[in-house]
């Protein structure tokens, strides 16, 4: 009997699909004609679009006049997608910081919405955050909250339980906050590394887009980064791959909160760069005061800011040795200073990546700003839906893999 139900709930869900589909193709679409192109029943076509429009992913309008006089009764009546209802939502909880994009079902953003949250917070009170900044983008924006139908989760550190042989269990910290987000929001919730995610938006719409093959540098207060290898993220065995800022550049150097040693994190991080300026006599407040520095042509910055692109041109040279990407994006403060930075990284992977070789490596600064990682939540459902969604429907939101509370592997994570 639940196999029986099962089938009939996944026959139901493509037959939606199916519709959803065509009314992404065609635009709005009479009940007949919609009938016509997708081939169901009367009765099953009008029982999937009552449920769309109660659930507001479908809206009812009058159809456009003709021009030509019509006789008595009810006007035609045409369904569309509803362009203010949101039905994928992306999702970049940072320790400071909770960035929340949402689509529709035509796969259009129509909504953004940033937000400071506190650093301290645990499993339980970043899951209420990430709920309220939905909820509150919803109000702002006057869309439509139609049923989600997935949400993509992006967090700092480690998603992947790396103590487990299971690659789907989470670490405790996401798993709980992916479990409140599914139960609340009644939804499948996919979730990785945001530096990953951020990773995969940049090809799906940013600086790598018509790039199968890139990597992904995030550098800010912290040093992440994520590969996307023919079209697709790479995790990893244990979840770790593309934690660019934990290459070890020096290893009898300073200890790394990752156990490791000279980690480039530790070289070239925004407290780095502070600090090393503070050396030379410069006390800058922030990354906005040392980039502002830099480009006003303070010398002690400059080379700061320079030797630490060479740092990381190095690393990202040999990493560009091994996976053989098609273009190196950047994102963070320090990738505005095209000259003083990006230059330096081009010339170093041009000069120790297989230079002999007959390629060319892009190295481009990101176009996609802060909420990269929310987007790539979106990039990621898209990308695992396709158009049809009923696949990613059947999959039950995640369970936490124990414990509610924040996880050493959450805190020492690279990503912010």
């Amino acid at each position: 009997m639940t196999e029986r139900t099962d089938a009939l709930q996944r026959l139901r869900r493509a037959n939606e699909a199916a519709v959803l589909g065509e009314l992404r193709r065609s635009g709005a679409l009479s009940r007949g004609e919609l009938k016509d192109r997708v081939g169901l029943s009367r009765t099953t076509l009008f029982a999937i679009v009552s449920d769309l429009l109660d659930r507001n992913t479908v809206v009812e309008q009058p159809a456009p006049d003709p021009g030509q006089p019509r006789g008595r009764g009810r006007p035609a009546l045409e369904i569309s997608l509803n362009s203010r209802g949101a039905e994928l939502i992306g999702i970049d909880l940072q320790r400071h910081h909770i960035h929340v994009v949402v689509a529709n079902c035509a796969h259009e953003i129509v909504g953004r919405y940033s937000a400071p949250v506190p650093a301290d917070s645990q499993a339980a009170e970043r899951a209420a955050q990430a709920i309220r900044s939905v909820e509150e983008l919803m109000r702002r924006e006057n869309i439509s909250l139609a049923p989600v139908q997935g949400i993509g989760l992006g967090l700092p550190g480690f998603v992947q339980n790396p103590a487990s042989a299971d690659r789907h269990t989470m670490t405790p910290f996401a798993g709980h906050v992916a479990a409140e987000l599914g139960r609340h929001f009644g939804a499948p919730v996919l979730t990785d590394n945001n530096s990953r995610l951020a990773a995969l938006a940049e090809v799906t719409w940013g600086a790598a887009r018509g790039f199968d093959n890139a990597v992904y540098l995030r550098w800010s207060q912290g040093v992440g980064g994520g590969l996307v290898v023919n079209g697709s993220l790479v995790h990893g065995a244990h979840g770790a791959a593309g934690e660019i800022g934990h290459t070890s550049c020096d290893p009898e150097g300073k200890p790394c909160h990752c156990g490791g040693r000279g980690c480039l994190e530790g070289l070239i991080s925004v407290p780095a760069l502070l600090a090393a300026c503070a050396d030379r006599g410069v006390d800058a407040r922030d990354a906005q005061e040392l980039i502002a520095l830099a480009a006003e042509g303070r010398p002690e910055v400059a080379d700061v800011l320079r030797g630490a692109a060479v740092t990381a041109g190095r690393v990202l040279a040999a990493l560009a040795a091994q996976v053989d990407p098609e273009c190196v994006v950047v994102y963070g403060e320090p990738a505005a200073l095209d000259d003083l930075v990006l230059t330096p990284i081009r010339e170093q992977i041009a000069a120790l990546s297989l230079p002999s070789a007959p390629r060319s490596i892009e190295v481009r600064g990101s176009t996609l700003g802060g909420d990269a990682a929310a987007l790539g939540g979106v990039a990621l459902l898209l990308r695992t839906t396709g158009q049809d969604l009923a696949e990613l429907l059947d999959r039950p939101a995640p369970v936490p893999a124990g414990g509610h509370g924040r996880t050493a592997a959450h805190d020492e994570g690279t990503s912010r």
